[in-house]
């Protein structure tokens, strides 16, 4: 997964949406509203550091995370560099601990984050292979509510007929 959209020209994220099916960072795809809602069209996968983005480029309170969680993009949480960024011997419970924090999160939102990492991570026919019929959601693996998934699910397709 290439690092796109932290740093450098926003033709970077251009070139990854493109040609990857995933990217690493992406925060500034929050200076591109088309190229922002073709990543959430095409549900690529953002993974995302708050805490590598607060040392470097962005406080927390700048950090586009929660309003990209909240449009329904695929951001998952990740680390960038543990060694460098993290504190603590876990430092993606580190990410998901400090983000519940800073962006307000609740238990159900981090499980939904989770899921989008889930995604991230497999191809259609691995999830098809763990989840059966469902392909990307059983509630008793996620822990997110049948109901968000349906209005994720609806809402995209609403944008996709237009």
């Amino acid at each position: 997964r290439p690092h796109a959209g932290e740093a450098g020209p926003t033709h970077h994220l251009a070139a990854a949406f493109l040609l990857c099916d995933g990217i690493s960072h992406g925060i500034n795809l929050q200076h591109e509203a088309v190229l922002q809602y073709l990543y959430y069209l095409a549900q690529i996968p953002i993974a995302v550091s708050p805490i590598s983005n607060s040392v470097l480029f962005l406080k927390y309170r700048d950090n586009p995370y929660p309003s990209f969680f909240k449009r329904g993009l695929c951001v998952a949480l990740t680390t960038d560099d543990p060694l460098m960024f993290h504190t603590t011997p876990t430092p993606l419970l580190e990410e998901y601990a400090t983000a519940r924090h800073s962006f307000d999160l609740s238990s159900i939102d981090l499980c939904e984050i989770a899921r989008y990492s889930c995604l991230a991570a497999f191809t259609k026919e691995e999830l098809k292979e763990m989840y059966g019929d469902e392909e990307d959601h059983d509630p008793d693996q996620t822990n997110v509510p049948p109901m968000r998934i349906e209005y994720r699910k609806e809402k995209l397709k609403e944008e996709m007929e237009g």
